[in-house]
């Protein structure tokens, strides 16, 4: 009698997982545009101070990426946990390593100003990383725009290393770029992905 029960309770465990997993609740499509829209904007804005002063102050400008892009992006996740009260295995992952990503982002940033590198690696070095988080982010997601967005922007963060000397503003022109390919973009199609996800179940 004893096993009966604990085959019922069992199958019980297992209904409740298979109910559990078969959710498909789909989360974070404002995450991208978050960080995307102050990252495209600031730098472009840089860019265009640069241009017209020619000042070093200008080069700090980018502290007010995290200023504007942390907090829309607390205010994302926390809205999206009120709507779904869980997260799945693949959001905790992308929420980690985009954590991650943000923090040797601001390390490596404040590092190359102090060590006198701005001017030739900074942007690059911004590209990459946001090039290689959107392409993870896709993989992870099975999401391809995301995974080719990823690619192109890794692929232009090259370009700001020819870009030395006298053109080097230039290079945060090219930057705002890679933020609009690989964040503002795969932001707005993975947007409209989960709109019409929501609107078929």
């Amino acid at each position: 009698m004893s096993w009966l029960m604990e085959y019922q309770e069992l199958e019980i465990i297992r209904k409740m997982r298979a109910e559990v997993m078969s959710r498909k609740d789909v989360t974070g499509e404002n995450l991208f545009l978050s960080w995307g829209y102050p990252t495209a904007v600031i730098l472009f804005l840089e860019f265009l101070a640069l241009i017209v002063w020619h000042e070093n102050w200008c080069t700090w400008l980018w502290v007010g990426i995290p200023l504007f892009g942390a907090p829309l992006m607390a205010y994302f996740l926390k809205k999206d946990y009120e709507r779904t009260r869980r997260r799945t295995l693949d959001e905790n992952v992308i929420l980690v390593m985009w954590i991650f990503i943000g923090g040797i982002s601001a390390v490596g940033s404040v590092s190359i100003g102090l060590a006198g590198l701005f001017e030739q690696c900074y942007c690059a070095y911004q590209g990459l990383l946001i090039g290689i988080g959107c392409f993870m982010t896709g993989i992870i997601l099975k999401f391809r725009p995301k995974t080719i967005c990823g690619i192109i922007a890794s692929l232009l963060s090259i370009v700001p290393l020819f870009l030395q000397g006298d053109l080097w503003p230039w290079q945060l022109f090219v930057a705002s770029l890679i933020a609009v390919v690989g964040l503002i973009i795969p932001g707005h199609l993975f947007k409209q992905f989960v709109r019409n996800y929501y609107e078929t179940i």
